[in-house]
């Protein structure tokens, strides 16, 4: 399957490194400030959601990938859910592919010219990372990707690491567990909207569209464990330390007002608890980690665009003028998403809400699909099935009670979510009876 710009075999700890760094993102570290927000009950997400929703996720769509030869999510979603599912999932995942590359250029952005000479604008690093997106998305996956993701992800676990040290030495204040829910402000109930704030740490529809590139470097299914289900604990350790940092300055020195509830960006929080944990040299690699993995994420996933859309036309990406013709227009839209999300002092917020509901819906598309091939295998398909119920009931009632969406009251959405939920358990019961009888 080796065609020198996919499918090239990589080491297996290479891979576990970039696969990694492409899931992580913003997510672990800005989703989980976020999610602190709430409390201590964040810890209980990122820990549970990790180890029985987001790894087994990553790790069975990663499976499935490699027993079709590589194939991309939306594939695999219409190969277990349908062709009309299908084409549904191919535009809603390379919408999110964009959404992707859109809001992670402008944070790193943000941290580079604050490290760097005044002449050096926002401006001027946001047309260097679009050039990098641009190589990066078009040359084999060894030229750049397997070369420096690596190093990447060594500066966001030693900034991780560092940050855990840290935890200890100074043994900061939390407070309990029973103690510690978060403050509810209006239109913010801790469900659904901690399981959306806490996407990537805990489970990310995402991920499914990042195995699939990794799939395509593997040389030994047996190798699919440590790769895909490692690298999602990882993340999910990740998430878990600066939830718990975070937690101590929400709780001591406010990073929330408890009086309005207005919060600093996540960008402010992570810097502040670098610089003042880790000491400038320290604090400096940590801010480099932060600036690293969004910008890694936001390539990888303007790679996967354009392998989606290789794959649902039948575009074979040998040839270099092949690639630019799917890149062109996935490019354009990014940069007209990215612009929007600058002239309006609203723009990436509100681009920043949509790409996380739309990152959540995703994995329950993910979900069903795993949960289909694993009645299919004669397998335990409960460990998909729980979490599928369970993110369908999220993502509907956030649709339902969020202000970007109906804005409903939560007496309603709660109501309504539970009815999307029967819906689903209802068609899983009539299909599996079909299934049965075939």
């Amino acid at each position: 399957m080796t065609d020198g710009v996919d499918f090239i075999p990589l080491p297996t700890w290479k891979i576990f490194m970039i696969q990694f760094l492409n899931i992580a993102g913003l997510g672990p570290i800005f989703g989980a400030i976020m999610g602190a927000q709430f409390g201590t009950a964040s810890y209980l997400w990122i820990v549970f959601g990790t180890i029985f929703a987001g790894a087994v996720h990553d790790f069975l769509s990663g499976c499935i990938s490699i027993r079709n030869n590589g194939e991309s999510l939306p594939e695999i979603i219409g190969r277990y859910l349908g062709v009309r599912t299908k084409n549904i999932a191919c535009a809603f995942t390379v919408l999110l592919m964009v959404l992707v590359g859109a809001v992670f250029v402008s944070g790193p952005a943000e941290l580079l010219a604050g490290m760097t000479p005044k002449s050096l604008d926002m401006y001027f690093w946001i047309v260097v990372i679009f050039i990098y997106y641009v190589l990066a998305t078009m040359l084999p996956i060894d030229k750049i990707i397997g070369r420096i993701y690596p190093l990447f992800a060594f500066a966001l676990i030693f900034m991780a690491v560092g940050i855990l040290v840290m935890l200890y030495v100074k043994s900061p204040d939390l407070p309990e567990m029973w103690n510690g829910f978060g403050t509810k402000y209006e239109k913010n109930p801790i469900f659904p909207m901690m399981f959306i704030s806490i996407a990537c740490g805990a489970i990310s529809g995402f991920h499914a569209t990042q195995s699939p590139l990794m799939a395509r470097c593997i040389t030994n299914e047996k190798h699919c464990r440590p790769i895909f289900y490692g690298a999602m604990v990882t993340e999910g350790i990740v998430a878990l330390i600066w939830a718990a940092a975070a937690t101590y300055f929400f709780h001591e020195n406010g990073i929330v007002d408890q009086a309005t509830g207005i919060a600093y960006s996540g960008a402010t929080v992570a810097t502040n608890i670098s610089k003042d944990w880790l000491g400038t040299f320290g604090g400096v690699l940590a801010i480099l980690g932060i600036v690293a993995a969004p910008i890694t994420s936001g390539d990888t996933a303007l790679r996967s665009a354009r392998l989606i859309v290789a794959d649902f036309f039948h575009v074979e990406q040998q040839s270099i003028s092949k690639r630019l013709l799917i890149c062109i227009p996935i490019f354009l839209v990014t940069v007209f998403i990215l612009i929007y999300s600058m002239s309006d002092a609203e723009g990436f917020k509100i681009i920043w809400r949509y790409f996380a509901w739309c990152n959540q819906a995703l994995s329950v598309f993910t979900l069903w699909a795993i949960t289909v091939f694993l009645v299919r295998a004669k397998k335990n398909y409960w460990v998909t099935f729980i979490p599928a119920l369970f993110m369908t009931c999220v993502c509907t009632t956030y649709l339902l009670i969020a202000p970007e969406g109906f804005g409903l009251s939560e007496t309603v959405s709660y109501i309504g979510g539970g009815i999307c939920v029967l819906i689903a358990l209802v068609w899983f019961i009539s299909w599996f009876r079909k299934e049965k009888k075939l």
